[in-house]
């Protein structure tokens, strides 16, 4: 079962959810109790069916299937869609190697979650948990149905070597944060597991961090030796529905679902897992795999380009409605693409030379002339939600950010300006813009940044330099109308193109002025704020790219992680979206609301989706009587 919510960001990057991407498909105890009648009593053990921060859960105990998917889906048929680049592994938590797309399609975690609840997390191989009122602990009893892939039974101890595996191997961001985390992982019995948690642990991110742990072999570690941190070449043995069945390095990845998969019959898979073979076929451009799509060799494609969504999909087979233009609202939270600077580079770490960059973007000019003004700006690291910092603080805010006011942390504005994102404030469609010119340009002067002899600004001696890190083409069009803008300030920006598993490394190892992120921040922050944000995660993150190192963020990140209210959540993260906004390390680029979905009309979905998934490989289904009918007119082979 999916996890399209990634409720804690801490959770998402150690253990990627088994969806891919966006389509797929804890204030102290808000869970249905089931043993509880009325007001718990003093550390009361309380036993559920899921956990809630915030709130019931939407589902009850006796669900029998998810409301927004079809019970009725034939199973059967392909899904196929592309990706691009290459690979050489299919271990997703380690740093070696470049893992293959949708390689984690088979793992499964303790308890799961749904595409319309944003809250909640359920028992999937558990059958209930139990906790005390004060959340010292959380055990799951287990199901003892489920398999492994090879047929053996998952037991508990299978779930304590993985915990372990992720906490002592896993990602050094992952390993910082939850290193003492628990005090105690215990096995009651095979099908038992207790977690007991430090005190200083963060409460409402313990169920969660516990129920996360994926199901991986034991045995099968043992067996083969493979490594957490190791390029691997097939998956981990896990319990899911999908399997690895055959790839060609760089060309081709098929996984084919498992014809006795223990969980076909559970409520959160009736309707789910409805292909036989997801197939994803590898391009080296983006051209070639749009040509080949055209030609239907595979029939699904995600667009994201907006100059191909506006213009290419005028050829036959969109217009005789053999490929179908879908385009589903996405109601999750915004990701906010961004350009992020390098910190820990001397020219970045003024603020003012920063933000005078940052002007030199001009979004308004790209959405117009490259974008077809298809994209909106984001303005919040949570666009699209009301975890969005606006206008001036609220009395919620200003009591978390005066005292960083008054230790000298924060600028006494943050506590009256309206916020605004970086380079937004002052649209300009010109190129170079001419106003933002003038602006950006006084910025440099007051930070010593002056014209010699030569077309530079210098300063103690040193050009101003900006070299731009990218892997993928398609940006090219994006990034060299931005390089001119900055030699027309004195900028020398360069935009260095270099293959996927460089620009992977260089990334990792600070080695760049500028690069690409994409902020995906999720409806419930906690834990996970540190390592998008935090100074303890700043010399070794896959997400504080930025090397941000910042001590009044530090100190918001706390109010978030200890909220115990929805309302107390909410305002510590406008507080912390306001500041990181006021920092202007990152600049915006785009987002989008709605996916741009072409697809061959073998495929089908539900009339109505879920708000926070999409849900394409989880729980869209194929239409074999349909794509008879393509292949009989000569659409498809």
């Amino acid at each position: 079962m999916t996890n399209p919510k990634a409720r804690a960001a801490v959770a998402s990057s150690a253990f990627p959810s088994v969806a891919m991407l966006k389509w797929s498909g804890i204030a102290i105890l808000g869970a249905l109790a089931v043993t509880v009648a009325g007001p718990a009593k003093a550390n009361e053990v309380i036993v559920s069916h899921g956990y809630s921060s915030f709130g019931d859960l939407k589902h009850g105990p006796d669900i029998t299937h998810l409301p927004y998917v079809n019970p009725d889906a034939p199973k059967g048929g392909e899904m196929s869609t592309w990706a691009l680049g290459t690979f050489d592994s299919f271990n997703q938590y380690a740093r070696d190697g470049n893992p293959a797309a949708l390689n984690t399609i088979g793992s499964e975690r303790i308890l799961t979650s749904t595409s319309d609840d944003p809250y909640g997390m359920y028992c999937y191989l558990c059958t209930t948990l139990e906790y005390d009122e004060e959340l010292t602990y959380v055990q799951f009893n287990l199901r003892e149905d489920v398999r492994f892939w090879d047929g053996t039974q998952l037991t508990a101890h299978d779930l304590k070597f993985t915990n372990e595996l992720f906490r002592t191997k896993g990602i050094p961001e992952y390993r910082r944060i939850v290193e003492n985390f628990f005090e105690k992982v215990e096995v009651i019995d095979d099908f038992t597991i207790k977690f007991s948690f430090n005190p200083e642990s963060s409460k409402r991110d313990r169920v969660s961090i516990a129920g996360i742990t994926p199901s991986f072999s034991k045995k099968w570690f043992e067996e083969t030796g493979a490594e957490l941190d190791k390029a691997t070449d097939a998956p981990f043995m896990s319990t899911g529905p999908y399997v690895l069945d055959s790839f060609d390095y760089n060309r081709q990845v098929i996984y084919r679902l498992k014809p006795d998969f223990w969980g076909a019959d559970h409520p959160f898979s009736i309707g789910h897992y409805n292909f036989e073979t997801i197939r994803t076929e590898y391009f080296a451009d983006r051209t070639a795999a749009f040509e080949a799509f055209k030609t239907g060799a595979y029939l699904f494609k995600a667009e994201t380009d907006p100059k191909e969504w506006a213009t290419g999909y005028g050829f036959d087979n969109v217009k005789n409605g053999s490929v179908k233009l879908d385009t589903p609202v996405d109601g999750t939270v915004g990701q906010a693409l961004s350009f992020v600077f390098n910190l820990d580079r001397a020219p970045w770490q003024d603020i003012k030379v920063r933000e005078a960059v940052s002007l030199m973007f001009n979004f308004e000019w790209s959405n117009k002339a490259l974008f077809y003004d298809l994209f909106e700006r984001p303005d919040s690291f949570w666009p699209n939600t009301d975890l969005a910092a606006t206008g001036v603080p609220s009395e919620g805010e200003i009591a978390i950010l005066k005292p960083l006011v008054d230790e000298g942390l924060l600028p006494a504005s943050i506590l009256t300006d309206e916020v605004t994102a970086q380079a937004i404030q002052e649209a300009d469609t010109n190129r170079p813009p001419r106003r933002l010119l003038r602006q950006a340009s006084k910025m440099l002067d007051e930070a010593g940044w002056e014209f010699g002899d030569g077309p530079f600004r210098m300063k103690d001696g040193e050009t101003l330099k900006l070299n731009i890190i990218q892997f993928n083409p398609l940006y090219d069009r994006v990034v060299n109308p931005y390089i001119e803008n900055l030699k027309a300030l004195g900028v020398d920006a360069t935009l260095e193109r270099i293959d996927r598993a460089q620009y992977i490394e260089r990334r990792r190892s600070g080695d760049f002025d500028m690069t690409n992120q994409g902020f995906q921040m999720p409806f419930e922050p906690s834990l996970g704020m540190e390592q998008w944000f935090s100074s303890k995660t700043a010399d070794n993150s896959s997400r504080n790219l930025m090397r941000l190192r910042d001590p009044a963020v530090d100190k918001i990140i706390p109010a978030i992680v200890d909220a115990e209210s929805l309302e107390d959540l909410k305002t510590a993260t406008r507080a912390l979206d306001r500041v990181l906004l006021s920092l202007r390390f990152a600049i915006p680029q785009w987002y989008k609301k709605e996916n741009w979905l072409a697809y061959y009309d073998v495929y089908r979905r539900p009339a109505e989706l879920p708000p926070l998934g999409v849900g394409v490989y989880d729980f869209w289904w194929y239409d074999q009587e349909a794509a008879d009918k393509l292949k009989a007119s000569g659409v498809l082979r």
